[in-house]
């Protein structure tokens, strides 16, 4: 079977699986928090001012700042939506190699920064502050426990990278004004929001396919050890 194709199933089999799970609407919030600190970073790295970032219960958020005009803005236009899908495979990148730990330390660290410096707002911060004391339980506790939880994360942040340039792609067919980044970059450069919503999603199916592989790869990695 072609290499895309399984990656598109293997996606849309765990978006069914991991819905069944109590409570795991919560954890979809990673996604979002790793791309608004993703345009924060950017902004930051670019000499631009980042002014408060607010994260909602709809898994949405929103990160204010200010930057130069220009070419400065498209790089932090871009930065949200790319990162995110970056670090959805680094996450399965550091599980190849038995790293969760790292991976949790990584994602509480992230938290712990946007909690200080730039969230604001009641479910924001109240959402980071349990992250983090649930991710140092759980650092805390057994190998299994620990690996049992970071994939939930690393499969559900996979998915969040992957569906939220999806439904950017038809809001941008439906209501280009209101694509998010891919309207910002559209009244930046001369390429419509449709064109830079495709070009996300494309990204991060690229993405989900290399972390797929590396997950795989750690599968039969196991089997063979168990096998001897």
């Amino acid at each position: 079977m072609n290499n895309w194709l399984k990656t598109i199933l293997f996606l849309a089999g765990s978006a069914l699986l991991t819905r069944l799970i109590p409570f795991s609407s919560l954890f979809r919030n990673l996604d979002t928090m790793i791309h608004e600190f993703g345009h924060a970073m950017i902004t930051l790295l670019l000499s631009g001012s980042v002014l408060r970032i607010e994260l909602y219960a709809n898994h949405s958020g929103v990160t204010y700042s200010a930057i130069q005009a220009g070419g400065r803005a498209v790089v932090v236009s871009l930065a949200g939506y790319t990162l995110a899908s970056l670090f959805a495979l680094l996450l399965f990148y550091l599980y190849a190699r038995g790293r969760e730990k790292w991976g949790l330390i990584l994602t509480t660290g992230v938290a712990l920064v946007m909690l200080l410096l730039y969230v604001r707002g009641g479910f924001g911060m109240l959402w980071l502050s349990g992250f983090m004391i649930l991710n140092i339980l759980i650092i805390l506790a057994g190998k299994k426990v620990q690996k049992l939880y970071y994939l939930l994360l690393a499969f559900l942040t996979l998915e969040e990278s992957v569906l939220g340039p999806l439904f950017l792609v038809t809001m941008s067919l439906y209501s280009p004004t209101r694509a998010g980044d891919a309207s910002n970059l559209a009244q930046l450069t001369p390429l419509p929001a449709l064109v830079w919503a495709v070009l996300f999603f494309l990204f991060s199916l690229l993405c989900a396919k290399w972390a797929l592989g590396f997950f795989m790869q750690h599968s039969r990695n196991q089997f063979s050890t168990k096998k001897f």
